[in-house]
């Protein structure tokens, strides 16, 4: 090349890069995400976010509370694994509601509903490792009951999207067991011995107490996420499932060999007649319905393969499904799968279950682009779906079928959450995206890097990029309400009668009966009252401690060192804690929550003679 001609190539490449950098392209993959106005997330010192925002904590085991717009995080809610901070799994109450276990895998929050709108009474999370689900009272922001582990199910992972009353909520194994779940069948007989097992939990309406009322004996299939109908499709529940290949080796292979897997349809009020009419076998404790044999409860729409995400839309009548090997959103229209129902338009059957005849259920394919995960809905008729693989979110319109805009976010988008996004009127205005990864977005801390909430403005024509914010570890799913729906209690209401509280000093005491020991200690700033308890090698001595202060945020903590015992005790609360006295000696407790400006002085002497 001559050396005029170099000069110039030179020089072009200089003003491509120059144009590029000015224009906001990049020369490493398209357009770069535009920066927001972070003032949109700002909320000024003594003003409150309009949000609150719930996340899963995944392998946590724990539950994250946001705000927004500001993303500042302001509780974490531990459910399925000890936490010392708030002495949860250490005092009777909790540690006996963990059943021993010490982790869960939190997938999915789901905030109670009536008539499809978030209530603000409970929030239900699902443990994807040891097949339970919680309840978390969101006046107290403490989990109050976990169910399980739910017999004859292996990773409810389709857990736990509530009904729009909050009748009930569902779990669906995302693993195929033989039934009962532990029972040892060789892999081999996968095909002809394993199950897919989907379970109905109740829920009481006034209570939310829970309970399992029936499940379903369904394909060796995984079944994936799942969304409860509304309005018109209210009665039915749909999931997603992958691995209809029955495949149990190289699963990344054999499980995505075919075109097509399932939506499953449920009609949960016929599963709820069957159980109530004695179709049921008992299988480890449950009623377990088989639908090949009582027909009407499940049927099976065709979807692009290897599906994660089905979302519902506030119509209730527009069925979104995302196949993450597919770059299409599937829609179908409920009044189109009913009149297939009712005229029998099936294309045969998988497994003794009847399929819809995908054309007579389908109303559009809408191409959003690579890997879409899941769907999320505002108050204008748009649904916006995650791109895993693009690492993007897309903006479409409903009934117009196609995509309005698109956003990059960073990075690997899995869920997202919109406003009020899974009720009949979304709220539109925020958008999170719950990103799985973060890359250089953070200062390093090693080489285990933060995830990445983000958070977009969907209140105009064009997505916004304002804000984000760590999390770790990795959140799964979310849900966002409206703050002034959740009227949480700042102080424990004082209860004479509650067993083992003690509200005067004066009834402050020590009582042994045998080898067991009960302390009945009030705490008040900046004391225990008794701050003395001496008991014998050996004892068993349980401590019930009640917090006297009734002023907002005065928390009292109980620790004792070397004994590995710690708990926290609210405004108006008691609390019982149990130490087995195997350690003679001197040993102080103390308040372990800062409360007082002599709080350094709030212990007390717990002595243990040594035995003669």
């Amino acid at each position: 090349m001559r050396r005029s001609h170099l000069k110039h190539v030179v020089w072009g490449l200089a003003a491509l890069v120059l144009v590029t950098l000015l224009s906001g392209f990049s020369l490493f993959g398209g357009k770069e995400t535009p920066g927001g106005d972070a003032s949109k997330a700002l909320v000024p010192p003594g003003k409150l976010d309009e949000y609150y925002l719930f996340a899963s904590g995944g392998h946590s085991g724990q539950v994250f509370v946001y705000g927004v717009p500001s993303m500042r995080r302001i509780r974490t809610i531990p459910v399925f694994t000890p936490d010392p901070a708030w002495g949860y799994g250490y005092d009777e109450e909790t540690k006996a509601m963990l059943g021993g276990l010490t982790w869960g895998d939190v997938h999915h929050p789901a905030l109670s509903e009536t008539n499809g709108e978030y209530d603000g009474r409970w929030l239900f999370v699902n443990d994807n490792a040891n097949n339970r689900v919680a309840r978390i009272n969101l006046k107290t922001f403490y989990t109050e009951q976990i169910l399980g582990p739910v017999p004859n199910i292996m990773g409810p992972h389709s857990a736990t999207f509530v009904t729009p009353n909050t009748e009930y909520l569902f779990m669906g194994s995302r693993f195929a067991t033989p039934v009962p779940a532990g029972t040892y069948v060789p892999i081999q007989e996968f095909k002809s011995k394993y199950y897919g097992v989907l379970a109905g939990v109740k829920i009481d309406p006034k209570s939310g107490h829970m309970e399992l009322a029936w499940e379903l004996l369904l394909p060796p299939w995984s079944f994936d996420l799942g969304d409860a109908g509304k309005k018109v499709s209210d009665g039915w529940y749909f999931l997603t499932t992958y691995n209809t290949e029955e495949a149990y080796e190289t699963l990344e292979v054999g499980a995505s060999a075919r075109d097509r897997d399932f939506i499953v349809m449920v009609n949960w009020k016929e599963a709820e007649k069957a159980a109530a009419a004695g179709k049921f076998q008992t299988i480890a404790g449950a009623k377990v319905i088989d639908p090949v044999k009582v027909p009407g409860i499940v049927y099976l729409m065709p979807v692009a393969k290897s599906p994660h995400g089905v979302d519902v839309a506030p119509d209730g009548r527009h069925i979104a499904a995302a196949g993450k090997l597919q770059p299409t959103v599937t829609v179908y229209d409920f009044e189109k799968i009913k009149s297939a129902i009712e005229a029998k338009k099936f294309a045969g059957e998988e497994r003794g279950l009847p399929i819809l005849d995908y054309e007579a259920v389908r109303v559009a394919e809408v191409p959003v682009g690579l890997g879409p995960l899941h769907t999320q809905f505002d108050d204008k008729g748009y649904a916006y779906t995650s791109l895993f693989i693009d690492s993007a979110i897309v903006k479409w319109k409903i009934g117009e079928w196609k995509v309005i805009d698109k956003v990059d976010v960073h990075y690997n988008v899995g869920h997202l959450c919109a406003a009020e996004g899974d009720t009949t009127s979304p709220d539109g205005k925020w958008l999170v995206s719950l990103n799985k990864m973060a890359k250089d977005r953070f200062l390093p801390v090693g080489p285990s890097h933060p995830e990445n909430l983000q958070l977009i403005d969907i209140s105009g024509d064009k997505m916004k990029l304002v804000y984000e914010s760590p999390v770790d570890p990795e959140p799964h799913y979310a849900q966002m309400i409206k703050a002034d729906k959740i009227k949480p209690e700042v102080v424990f209401y004082k209860d004479v009668k509650r067993p083992n509280s003690v509200w005067d000093p004066k009834d402050a005491r020590v009582v042994r009966k045998g080898n067991r020991v009960d302390a009945y200690i009030v705490a008040i700033r900046s004391r225990f009252i008794p701050d003395r308890v001496e008991v014998n090698e050996g004892d068993d001595v349980y401590f019930h401690l009640t917090n006297n202060d009734m002023d907002q945020d005065i928390t009292h903590g109980f620790g004792i060192p070397l004994y590995n015992v710690d708990m926290q005790v609210e405004p108006g609360e008691t609390k019982t804690l149990h130490v087995k006295a195997t350690k003679p000696g001197v040993y102080p407790f103390y308040c372990t929550n800062f409360c007082s400006a002599l709080h350094q002085e709030m212990q007390g002497w717990f002595l243990v003679k040594p035995k003669k």
